[in-house]
């Protein structure tokens, strides 16, 4: 209907709601395709608004299938065209486009190790979005600065976010907002030694965002929640919710924490003193995911882990005696 009517902008519109229903619910792959409609369009259109949108969606979707250098170019492209001066949106958006460019593009740099100046990406996101009053994008900004925060273990940043983003998402009523900040307190908590108090926060956080019919960052959840469940003395159970969560990444193609799952269900291996080669091909899986993805962090970490196993092995009696780091 919007060929036949000549309506660029509400086809625009049209595509950036199937492109948002897609993206939570559907292959990745999917989204994308309809991200890069969306990106043909704005260039046929010469909209700089429209460009950064669409840039918004490739960005995104690269990001979740774990094309981190793919997902920071395009962020980077639509802050770039948002710096060149006003720009006018012509059509109505749930989120500032920008904003969203913004917190990409930190997340990717902190895979691709460029540590220090994903913050400060971060932190400009959410200084935007408290410019322009927009509390969508503010309590995006706020979410995506709490997934940061947990990349980086960051236990008093995530606390502090976590409460914000509460305070926000309850004003507003955000369903989404408001469970994954409790999973993320939760998981201080369980970090804090209260894992029981914890893993109850994480589960019914999880359960919450599963009411919503998006399958998007559940793998994500659910690796909390194994954190959480280990540090409860629940170690099988994590097991289970590692095994969930690759379930649902191999369905939705969502690949931004496969190399974190991998390491994880090493570290559950090995406290439950499994088969050392199943140990080993967890922390070798780890690290080949993670250079696949040139994810530099995640390399780090997964390198870490797997050194400290090495190290222990030797001193293991009985294969159950490893005390691994989460983190």
């Amino acid at each position: 209907m919007c060929h036949s009517l000549d309506r660029p902008l509400l086809l625009y519109s049209a595509l950036i709601g199937r492109w948002r229903y897609s993206s939570q619910t559907d292959k990745l792959t999917a989204a994308l395709r309809l991200a890069k409609r969306i990106y043909a369009l704005a260039q046929q259109q010469n909209e700089p608004a429209l460009m950064i949108g669409a840039c918004r969606a490739l960005a995104i979707n690269r990001y979740y299938l774990g094309d981190f250098e793919v997902a920071a170019r395009y962020a980077k492209r639509g802050v770039r065209i948002w710096r060149t001066g006003k720009v006018e949106f012509p059509v109505e958006e749930v989120h500032t486009p920008v904003v969203l460019c913004l917190c990409f593009e930190a997340l990717s740099r902190w895979h691709l190790g460029e540590i220090t100046t994903c913050r400060a990406i971060m932190a400009e996101a959410i200084s935007v979005a408290n410019e322009l009053r927009d509390s969508h994008a503010l309590a995006q900004a706020l979410y995506l600065s709490l997934t940061l925060g947990y990349y980086e273990r960051n236990f008093s940043e995530v606390e502090r976010l976590a409460s914000d983003l509460i305070e926000l998402s309850t004003r507003q009523d955000f369903a989404f907002y408001l469970p994954v900040a409790e999973i993320l307190r939760g998981w201080v908590r369980s970090a804090s030694g209260n894992p029981a108090e914890g893993v109850a926060w994480i589960e019914d956080g999880i359960r919450r965002i599963r009411t919503t019919d998006s399958t998007l960052t559940l793998p994500y959840w659910l690796a909390l929640k194994a954190e959480a469940l280990n540090l409860a003395n629940r170690t099988s159970e994590g097991l289970q919710a590692i095994s969930e969560a690759d379930a649902l990444a191999e369905r939705s193609e969502e690949r931004v924490w496969c190399a974190e799952l991998q390491r994880l269900r090493g570290v559950l291996l090995a406290a439950m003193g499994a088969d050392e080669a199943q140990i080993e091909a967890a922390f070798s899986g780890a690290i080949a995911t993670a250079k696949r993805q040139k994810s530099v962090s995640l390399e780090k970490r997964a390198e870490a882990t797997y050194a400290e196993y090495r190290r222990q092995r030797p001193n293991a009696s009985g294969g159950c005696g490893f005390r691994l780091p989460l983190w």
